[in-house]
Formats: structure tokens, C-alpha cells, sequence
């Protein structure tokens, strides 16, 4: 997403602006995203995701997070397969340039999967109980993605790259915990805040 290119652009202390590296950015991820490909077992678990159930037999409710922007979303999943599979999520599908977001409260902000879960509740059918935030369940590849999901009060099921994961191998724990702070976002209050805005209170 746009928020990480200026998070590389700050620590990276180019020598370019920030527009010109968010040009060429832009050019290269429309070259190379378009080769995008399913992480192992993506597939299996996005398969028929409108019958599955939970052990009391009740619906599960699935929607997408994701901080790339509209643009680079269309791009990373242009391929037909991806395409049909992803088809899952489109009506309840956050993506980083969503303007019910507010600016700079990407991830690791737990705004954008507190929105998601806010999306499925106002889908329910009548009877149907609202979902709490402790109730959900993430799947995530990044860390800034683990610290959002934990940060909204929700579990998280961690699937790094194997390089990302090797880089972390005895810092684990505090990824799941969501405790690495790599990125400043505010104190304990604003985030708190951001979850009674939405309706869910503090645990």
C-alpha cells in the first residue's frame, strides 16, 4: 500500500522526491504485480467460503483487508484465476485508499479490519447476532498486518514469506503478540478511541 512506500522513502533517505519515487513505484509494481500469485493454501481456504460453518453450525463470515490501493488490487489480481477466487469479497472488501478510512491510519492502525468488521455486521440477516472483534479471525503475510489485527482486538494466524519469516524467527512471539512497535501511530488512547468510533469497547 501508499503508506508503506512513504514509510521506505522516509528511512531510506532517497535522494529523489517523494512524488518521483511514487512514480516510478507506481511503474514498476504495474510491471511486476500482474505475475502475482496465490500464497500456498489460499485457494483451499477461499473455496466455497458461502457455505462454510463453525462447529455450532453457524455461517462464517469472511471479508478482505487489504492496505494495496484499488489500482494495485485490479493489478495483483488481474489473472483469471486469482480473478474468480477473489470474486469471494466483492462486496465486502476493504482496500487501503477506501475513503471511509481515515488518512494515515493504515496498518499497523486496527482501522482498517475494525471497518471490515463493521462491513459484515451490516450485512447480517435478521437473527443473526453481531460479530465482536474477539470473535474474528485474521489471516495475515505482513507484520504491520499482525500488529493492525491484534491492535482491533482480534486473533491472528500469521503466514509470512519465508524470508520475512527467517528475519523474525526469535522475534515470532512478538509479532503474534503484536508488540514489534516498528511504526509509530499514536498512543493507547487514540487506538481505543478508534475502536469505540466504530462501536467495539475496550476489552
Amino acid at each position: 500500500g501508499s503508506s508503506t512506500g512513504d514509510g521506505f522513502h522516509r528511512l531510506a533517505h532517497l535522494l529523489i522526491s517523494r512524488e518521483q519515487f511514487k512514480r516510478e513505484q507506481r511503474e514498476q509494481q504495474s510491471l511486476h504485480f500482474r505475475g502475482c500469485r496465490l500464497l500456498p493454501a489460499v485457494e483451499t481456504l477461499l473455496t466455497n467460503p458461502k457455505s462454510a460453518q463453525n462447529v455450532d453450525g453457524n455461517k462464517i463470515h469472511i471479508a478482505l483487508a487489504s492496505s494495496s490501493e484499488k489500482n494495485n488490487y485490479e493489478i495483483k489480481t488481474s489473472r483469471s484465476e486469482t480473478k474468480e477466487i477473489f470474486s469471494v469479497f466483492e462486496y465486502q472488501r476493504i482496500l487501503g485508499d477506501d475513503p471511509r478510512l481515515q488518512s494515515g491510519r493504515g496498518k499497523p492502525a486496527p482501522d482498517i479490519f475494525l471497518l471490515a468488521l463493521q462491513v459484515i455486521n451490516e450485512s447480517l440477516s435478521g437473527g443473526e447476532k453481531a460479530i465482536e472483534p474477539s470473535e474474528c479471525l485474521v489471516f495475515e503475510d505482513s507484520v504491520r498486518g499482525v500488529e493492525a489485527g491484534r491492535r482491533a482486538g482480534m486473533r491472528v494466524v500469521w503466514v509470512p514469506l519465508l524470508g520475512l519469516a527467517a528475519e523474525y524467527e526469535k522475534r515470532d512471539k512478538g509479532v503474534l503478540a503484536g508488540r514489534t512497535g516498528l511504526v509509530p501511530i499514536g498512543d493507547e488512547w487514540q487506538l481505543w478511541e478508534c475502536r469505540r468510533r466504530l462501536g467495539y469497547e475496550a476489552a
